[in-house]
């Protein structure tokens, strides 16, 4: 089972603020690789006090970071084609859109889904479905807020909602649990609930 998680951390409430992406790479079941990107977001040095509060990111810790699209040219050939899972993919589906498009970057092909989404198939009627309780659920370790340790964890619960399953593929295994995937392609995004935005719109 092969497939992607990814998470954000912002600067600040607008979607294209990225301070802070991180990927787990998951191969043949297992996490095999996290990546962890500082990012110095276009309103740099603004951050706004709320987003600082949650995840702990300030201006000077990404002062000598890469500018988004010196992270993207990297970024871009992980994501390619790939199968992407995100929790609460919304809102870092979003982050991704709106970047792409204030740096007017075309977007790449690669689908997604939601691990919110997945859990609520597979674990009916839980209090809260939130990246922390569900970690302390399953027995994952978590810093939360900081974007590869959340990617790393949100790996990690697909993997134990998979279980012994693995060998099926993670599409087989989504369609089976009626979990409905989005997607990037050049000319849009599609949301899991079959809503198209074309680019520009």
């Amino acid at each position: 089972m092969d497939f992607l998680a990814l998470d954000f951390e912002t600067a600040t409430p607008q979607a294209d603020s990225p301070c802070e992406l991180g990927i787990a790479v998951v191969r043949g079941g297992v996490v095999r690789e996290v990546r962890n990107w500082l990012i110095k977001p276009k309103a740099w040095p603004f951050f706004s006090p709320f987003n600082v509060g949650v995840h702990g990111i300030r201006p000077e810790d990404v002062a000598d970071a890469p500018a988004w699209d010196q992270v993207w040219e990297e970024v871009c050939g992980i994501l390619e084609g790939s199968i992407v899972v995100a929790h609460n993919a919304a809102f870092d589906m979003s982050v991704l859109r709106a970047t792409l498009a204030t740096h007017r970057l075309p977007h790449p092909t690669f689908r997604y889904f939601c691990s919110v989404s997945m859990a609520r198939r597979i674990w009916p009627g839980m209090r809260s479905y939130g990246l922390g309780p569900m970690c302390a659920l399953h027995g994952i370790p978590l810093k939360h807020h900081r974007a590869g340790n959340d990617a790393e964890a949100t790996a990690e619960l697909v993997l134990r909602a998979v279980g012994s399953a693995t060998e099926e593929g993670v599409e087989k295994f989504l369609n089976g649990r009626r979990v409905k995937l989005g997607g990037f392609y050049p000319g849009g995004h599609r949301t899991p609930g079959g809503k198209v935005v074309s680019v520009g719109s």
